[in-house]
């Protein structure tokens, strides 16, 4: 399919939050569409959206779904992602994943277009989304990295729920409800819906997002060390973080301590980098209260930073405030750009 006439674009998972917010995004930033194919399980399958007036009737996703697709963007669970996406790209799509099938594979480019867009010129066939709350601290860091250099990272999240989907978030209005009517309930999904012990997340606080791994850490926050490590080229780049769930629907926010190479820097030079950075918004005032909150940042493209301040007691060393909505740039926006970024490097013809 030409450009002239837009492109064929498959969206799988079509049902789900990130899905849902894809088919939005899509709309909203006039992508080039010259037509677009719903993809779900078989479950959904037979259902009509209606997309900015256009009725369209939800398909299973199956391997020859993919004929004459030109970029299909998959959200639908990393076995759905390992199973299909290769298919696609054999009938000649281009594979925007946002799970964690692919992104650690060294042969499938990590992308954040702010950050390291040129690396799409590798691609074969498929290209990964990264974690989303990944993806709003690299571009935060970027801009310091190409002109202050990076020597270590220390990030601790406050995660929405959404981040688990959208049962988490109605478990966490229903168990608030519960609370402040006094009535008896029974967590089901958090921290992780398949272990054992679900905990409460209205009015609470959870340390722990995915299952632990045997050095202590969870795999959320060993996707967030080895993602930035890939996606920033920065193999010896010291980075640890800590993942915590809080009684947010939408919205990550991250406390982010960074250390650079640069000596004598001030916090203003990082705010006035910041100020011009790709993709990103300062709101840092503290005189006025002014900082970045998630409920302020819900619906928009942006990474939000402030609370930019030097370490008391490490001159190179840094702290900052980062906040973006998780299903937007966290995952359908930052898919979308990558798309955008595929027809204006002229990948997809």
């Amino acid at each position: 399919m030409n450009q002239q006439n837009g492109y064929h674009v498959a969206v799988v998972g079509a049902t789900g939050a990130v899905g849902q917010q894809m088919i939005q995004t899509l709309i909203k930033e006039n992508f080039p569409i010259g037509k677009l194919t719903l993809l779900s399980s078989a479950r959904s399958a037979g259902k009509v959206i209606n997309v900015n007036g256009e009725e369209i009737t939800i398909q299973e996703a199956k391997p020859e779904s993919f004929e004459g697709v030109d970029i299909a963007l998959f959200s639908a669970g990393g076995s759905v992602s390992k199973e299909l996406a290769p298919e696609a790209v054999k009938r000649g799509a281009i594979v925007v994943d946002n799970t964690s099938a692919f992104r650690m594979d060294e042969n499938t480019p990590l992308i954040v277009p702010e950050v390291n867009e040129s690396d799409l010129h590798h691609q074969n066939g498929i290209i990964a989304n990264p974690n989303c709350s990944t993806i709003q601290m690299v571009v935060a860091l970027e801009p310091i990295r190409q002109k202050y250099g990076l020597k270590k990272v220390i990030v601790s999240t406050y995660q929405a729920v959404s981040g688990a989907g959208a049962a988490a978030v109605e478990e966490l209005k229903a168990q608030t409800k519960s609370i402040l009517t006094e009535e008896p309930f029974e967590p089901k999904i958090l921290p992780v819906s398949s272990d054992t012990n679900h905990y409460q997340i209205a009015f609470n606080v959870i340390p722990q997002i995915d299952k632990f791994q045997d050095n202590g850490y969870t795999f959320e926050e060993m996707k967030m060390i080895n993602e930035t490590k890939k996606i920033m080229h920065l193999p010896e780049l010291q980075v640890s973080a800590t993942c915590v769930r809080l009684p947010v629907a939408v919205g990550h926010s991250e406390s982010v301590y960074f250390e650079i190479e640069s000596e004598n820097v001030s916090a203003n030079e990082i705010k006035a980098l910041l100020q011009d950075a790709p993709g990103i918004v300062l709101q840092d005032d503290p005189d006025n209260q002014v900082y970045p909150m998630p409920a302020h940042c819900v619906g928009k493209n942006d990474v939000f930073v402030g609370r930019i301040r030097k370490d008391i007691d490490e001159d190179r060393g840094f702290h900052m405030w980062v906040v973006s909505d998780n299903l937007l740039k966290g995952a359908a926006w930052n898919s979308v750009q990558i798309a955008e970024s595929l027809v204006k490097l002229g990948i997809v013809k």
